[in-house]
């Protein structure tokens, strides 16, 4: 799609700088070779819309033969999406589902009860030096789908909706905005884009979400003649419209919100849940093993180890 008019804000930049609900400076962790900021959760905002989980993985290099190795290891009461503007991850999962992601596309992950998953470079990207640059969000369940069996949809990069507008590239990776609609089947109200803009362009955020955030990748933005630079997110206030301005260089980021949950979610290693009794459940499940009748099996194409659970106490 060449333009869309639901782009083109009406008033750029006049919003008062108190629309800026939240502003969160991501924690950085090394994990031997690669940086990952985690902007969320974060001590003053646990989600944003449904997304309660959010990870910037590098801009990282690696040499021949390194790579990345993400064992088996669980998951409930959550949704994950991967997007990856650079390099590759090799996905396969308890239900079977083997399917290596390329920049651009969708791993949409749906745990429910629960599933396993690993998440690993490829042998033949391993063969020579290779990046790796991407984001990776949990989306919490709604609580009647906590239950649900769980699920796996990979969708292609032409398959999402390319929206251009003067100045501007937006492709809707989740849900709705701007009158397009994510061929990814999402459990509740959300947007999720991966927006470019050029110098001085300017983009209204979706105003039929209750809940939205905007993570700065790349460059700067300008809300409300103040600039904010790359590793920030801001969480803004329900209601105002408003847009945001490409700052000198430009700006690459993600916008994501959409409909909150019916209350906040307890958080223990790789579990979302609306109560602790399901996270008691699973962590008991998982320490005891048992891939042939309990609650997780293994990826029946790398069961040969698991990810081991962490002592008890909070993410």
């Amino acid at each position: 799609m060449s333009w869309n008019p639901a782009m083109e804000p009406i008033c750029p930049d006049k919003a008062d700088i108190d629309a800026i609900e939240t502003l969160i400076v991501p924690r950085s962790r090394d994990l031997g070779g690669f940086e990952v900021r985690r902007a969320l959760p974060a001590p003053k905002r646990q989600m944003v819309g449904p997304f309660i989980f959010f990870d910037q993985v590098g801009p990282a290099e690696f040499l021949t033969q390194q790579g990345i190795d993400i064992r088996p290891h669980p998951h409930i009461g959550l949704s994950t999406v991967t997007y990856l503007f650079k390099g590759e991850f090799h996905h396969r999962d308890s239900l079977g589902s083997n399917q290596i992601i390329y920049p651009g596309e969708v791993n949409w992950m749906t745990a429910g009860r629960g599933i396993t998953h690993s998440e690993r470079t490829s042998p033949e990207t391993r063969a020579h030096p290779h990046s790796l640059y991407g984001i990776q969000t949990w989306v919490a369940l709604p609580e009647d789908l906590e239950d649900e069996p769980p699920a796996f949809e990979h969708q292609g990069r032409e398959a999402l909706p390319f929206m251009e507008a003067e100045g501007k590239k937006v492709r809707l990776i989740l849900g709705t905005a701007y009158g397009q609609r994510s061929p990814v089947r999402t459990s509740s109200e959300m947007f999720y884009l991966d927006v470019s803009l050029l110098p001085g362009a300017v983009i209204p955020l979706p105003d039929d979400h209750e809940d939205r955030g905007i993570y700065v990748l790349e460059g700067s933005i300008g809300v409300a003649g103040v600039e904010y630079e790359a590793g920030r997110m801001l969480v803004f206030r329900p209601g105002d419209k408003l847009a945001v301005k490409g700052g000198p260089n430009g700006a690459r980021l993600m916008m994501l919100g959409g409909a909150t949950l019916n209350g906040p979610r307890y958080i223990w290693w790789n579990f979302v849940a609306s109560s602790k009794e399901r996270i008691e459940e699973a962590k008991a499940a998982w320490r005891k093993g048992d891939w042939q009748a309990g609650m997780f099996r293994l990826p029946p194409d790398d069961d040969a180890e698991f990810a081991q659970a962490p002592e008890d106490g909070p993410r």
